[in-house]
């Protein structure tokens, strides 16, 4: 999967909030996700000429999202939406991400899944330094 537009086709994220732009691997349980939209002076979590690290939250949760849509297509169906209930253990390794030169590689692992509820652990790294981790549980919308 190489388009931002086919990753939005999975997740209700859309334009340039679909974070995520290269699907690089995923199974089951994890996925390797890609992007450079973070140098993108358009970015929509921009801050005047800042994109803060508190943003790669965002970036995890998203992967999980990612992760969600594509195990939903390959049963058939559409992910539920979802809803970010709960951050935890998440570190930040920097103030700002928009001098970040080269692309962005998440990865996130699926921790819990009800079927109604998903816990995942997600690391964000830029040329292979870690640069934030944490982890994410969401429910999904009611009806």
């Amino acid at each position: 999967m190489r388009t931002r537009e086919a990753i939005a086709a999975l997740i209700p994220h859309q334009g340039l909030m679909c974070l995520w732009e290269e699907v690089v691997e995923w199974d089951e349980e994890r996925i390797v996700v890609r992007s450079r939209g973070h140098r993108d002076p358009a970015h929509p979590l921009r801050s005047g000429d800042q994109l803060h690290a508190v943003h790669l939250c965002e970036y995890g949760a998203q992967t999980m999202a990612v992760h969600g849509g594509l195990l939903a297509s390959r049963h058939g169906v559409t992910a539920k939406p979802g809803v970010l209930v709960a951050l935890r253990g998440v570190q930040l390794h920097l103030a700002r991400i928009d001098d970040l030169l080269g692309p962005l590689e998440g990865v996130a692992r699926k921790l819990i899944d009800t079927g109604e509820s998903w816990q995942y652990e997600f690391e964000i790294r830029h040329a292979g330094e870690l640069i934030a981790q944490g982890r994410a549980a969401v429910m999904a919308r009611p009806d």
